[in-house]
């Protein structure tokens, strides 16, 4: 198993930006990685996602706005989110999605993120 640990969640204005970072307690190499996010109410949504060759995968709606990379040497996915809205807010969740490498797929506690208007 692995653990993740995410960090640079808080409270920012409608149009700001934050840089959420994730570290895994293992490699992340060959890892699938990904940032989904839960709103009060509704089911956890993945926001993007990164292979380990760099392709990567956006929700419709943070298009343009969010960024995903990673630093394998670091062990570190980062997702960085401009241009927030209010609708970006809630838990944002890191996963660890090893099921074709190692057999499993794990999450990390989550961070919140509340953007006013």
């Amino acid at each position: 198993q692995v653990q993740l640990v995410e960090s640079g969640g808080g409270l920012v204005q409608a149009g700001g930006s934050l840089r959420l970072s994730c570290v895994a307690s293992r490699s992340i190499f060959r890892i699938i990685l990904g940032w989904y996010r839960q709103a009060p109410g509704k089911q956890r949504e993945l926001v993007a996602s990164i292979t380990n060759g760099g392709n990567t995968n956006y929700a419709d709606s943070v298009k343009g706005r969010f960024t995903i990379s990673r630093d394998n040497a670091k062990n570190t996915v980062y997702l960085q989110m401009n241009s927030l809205k209010p609708e970006d807010t809630g838990v944002y969740y890191c996963n660890y999605d090893a099921r074709g490498v190692l057999g499993f797929n794990s999450w990390g506690q989550g961070t919140q993120v509340t953007v006013s208007s």
